[in-house]
């Protein structure tokens, strides 16, 4: 697959995971942190923050295609 084609593909996968991660993650803080104190929300989106950055490391790595020797 040409690399161009790669980096569309991975830039729209990106696109996705990023507005379905944050939909999934602000629905899920709604749904369970309504009486939460305040150090809870904190560390929920900070870990939440942090955390979509895992699958996009691996989209991005297929993006750059298979190593070269």
């Amino acid at each position: 697959m040409p690399i161009r084609l790669r980096k569309f593909i991975g830039t729209i996968l990106i696109i996705i995971l990023v507005l379905f991660y944050a939909i999934v993650a602000n629905t899920i803080a709604v749904a369970t942190l309504g009486n939460a104190p305040w150090w809870g929300h904190l560390l929920y989106f900070a870990l939440t923050g942090l955390l979509w950055v895992l699958p996009a490391m691996v989209i991005i790595k297929w993006m750059a295609g298979p190593r070269q020797q």
